[in-house]
């Protein structure tokens, strides 16, 4: 009687094996595992918040983008408004901690969408390409998918005409070129017109500078009229053009007080710590997270200079200022790790880390998350920690070098643990083992803890599997995890059937998909069970509601 039931079971399959019956519904994964078929959108958004332009374990860069574009376009095909909303609500609330997959996306309706699809693609410009680098990134996109017509000429056009003068001349300043575009390219393909004349005479400088030369129709060259003093009525720019015949570090400090210049508007050779000190009180967030290193390296944050450190503790750690400048998680995680080494990721200078930058950093990282109600139940936090989660090939999660889906998954669980009373923790890969994790544990500590477990085989079925086998009680299982298993002789979903049917009640179970692959291992039927996207800023709180049943 067995032997027919060893070929074909539905209650405990080989994950190597599709389920008898539910076939359709499941494709193999890159490890070689079955699992099951991820909806459309859903792929969409993973590819939104975690990119693919970072391989894999078992998959390469070009392999996963291949599949997310095409998903895209089936999904342009189907529903281009659709997929323009989905892009602009995920980039416009900060859910990503990269905007290039969204860019990458609008400059796929764009060019291939039908021309009432590749319009509102155009008019939701501004809603995803927020600032001159995001907007140099979509315009090296999008000629990949369409040529130049007016469409797109209308479309770039509008991106400057519907910005007021000051603000526009900040990102012309700050902002001047990225992929080996400049605004100056991007206005003269745009063919911008407009009667205004301040954003005239931004978009005069941009493409003539002062004193510069422009050729007329015939061909002649002759001096372009516009002087310094033709731009005073622009500070930033009036700032920036006397920054470039500064002699001195005094003379710099003295415009970028008066005219509220920007870090890329100063010559490289005057970077030193004066500089950087009138810097200090006017940076934005994301450009101060990004120069913790070389406000040490200079000697402006090192021990005892308390004013400076407080000036910027005081900045990363306020949960409204992280808010509004779209402060990712993973952000400061990224800076955390990357700070709190003393050194650059490529071995550019070293520093003294300051503790309490670290520990601002630390604090920073949970107040980024969207504010979650403890729920009150008993949650299984199983992170994946098999081979497939490291990074020795070259990967990272969400395209960032020095962060492995392990160490963001391990980060990821510990706002639950700060969070929740009653929560457990295990690690899983093709055995089970406890993790020694504290929600009072800086994550710096927690990255490195979990950086150092042997690597191994993956088999997601572990955790419930060893919750039945033990007697544990949970009301949720949170699995953290690349999808990538293959190694067990009984599906995840089946080992999670077999667990509630011990414990007697539903077990919810949360899935959080730390790689843009189109597959997971939560049963798209089972109505307790849930598929999350890795570091979306939203996830901790959905997650804390679904597991509290409140949807």
């Amino acid at each position: 009687m067995q032997k027919y039931t060893n070929h074909y079971n539905t209650k405990k399959t080989s994950q190597r094996e599709a389920v008898p019956g539910r076939e359709a519904e499941m494709a193999k994964n890159y490890a070689g595992g079955v699992v099951f078929k991820l909806d459309e959108m859903k792929v969409l958004d993973r590819f939104l918040i975690l990119g693919s332009d970072k391989p894999t374990y078992y998959a390469s860069a070009k392999t996963l983008t291949k599949k997310n574009a095409n998903n895209i376009l089936g999904l342009i095909k189907k529903d281009a408004k659709g997929v323009v909303d989905r892009i602009v609500e995920v980039s416009d609330a900060g859910r990503a901690p990269n905007n290039d997959p969204a860019l990458f996306a609008l400059a796929m309706v764009a060019g291939l969408a039908d021309d009432e699809g590749k319009k509102y693609a155009l008019d939701n410009l501004s809603k995803v390409a927020r600032i001159g680098t995001h907007l140099f990134h979509f315009v090296e996109y999008v000629q990949e998918f369409r040529g130049w017509g007016r469409g797109l000429r209308n479309g770039l056009a509008n991106w400057y005409l519907t910005k007021e003068a000051e603000r526009l001349a900040y990102q012309v300043v700050k902002y001047q070129g990225r992929d080996g575009w400049t605004h100056r390219d991007v206005l003269r393909k745009a063919h911008v017109k407009t009667q205004d004349e301040l954003l005239n005479t931004i978009f005069a400088w941009v493409t003539h500078g002062v004193g510069g030369e422009q050729k007329n129709g015939e061909g002649m060259v002759k001096t372009f009229p516009y002087t310094i003093d033709d731009v005073k009525t622009l500070n930033i720019i009036y700032g920036f053009e006397l920054a470039k015949k500064a002699t001195s570090e005094d003379e710099i400090v003295k415009l970028i007080n008066e005219y509220n210049l920007p870090r890329e508007a100063v010559p490289t050779n005057f970077m030193g710590k004066k500089v950087y000190e009138a810097l200090l009180p006017k940076m934005p967030m994301t450009a101060l997270i990004r120069n913790l290193g070389n406000l040490s390296k200079v000697g402006i944050l090192e021990a005892g200079n308390f004013d400076e450190i407080n000036l910027v503790v005081d900045k990363i750690t306020n949960e409204e200022a992280l808010r509004k400048a779209r402060v990712h998680p993973v952000q400061l995680l990224f800076a955390l790790k990357t700070y709190g080494a003393g050194r650059g990721m490529r071995g550019k200078g070293e520093w003294n880390v300051v503790p309490q930058i670290v520990d601002a950093l630390n604090d920073g990282f949970y107040k980024a998350f969207k504010f979650i109600e403890p729920t009150g139940k008993r949650i299984l936090i199983a992170l994946d920690v098999s081979g497939s989660m490291g990074m020795g090939w070259g990967g990272g999660v969400a395209g960032l070098d020095n962060l492995s889906a392990r160490e963001a998954s391990a980060a990821m669980a510990m706002v639950t643990m700060k969070t929740e009373k009653n929560w457990a923790i295990v690690g899983f890969s093709h055995s089970l083992i406890n993790l020694d994790l504290s929600p009072t544990m800086r994550l710096d500590d927690v990255v490195r803890k979990v950086s150092n477990i042997p690597f191994g085989a993956t088999d997601a079925a572990l955790p419930a599997l060893w919750s039945a086998k033990n007697g544990k009680d949970f009301d949720a299982i949170y699995i953290y995890t690349d999808n990538e298993t293959w190694y067990g002789n009984v599906h995840p979903f089946q080992a999670l059937t077999q667990y509630r049917n011990k414990v007697g009640h539903d077990v919810k179970q949360i899935v959080v998909g730390m790689t843009a692959t189109d597959f997971t291992i939560a049963d798209p039927k089972d109505n307790s069970s849930l598929d999350v996207v890795g570091f979306d800023t939203n996830a901790p709180s959905i997650m804390a509601d679904f597991t509290a049943d409140k949807f």
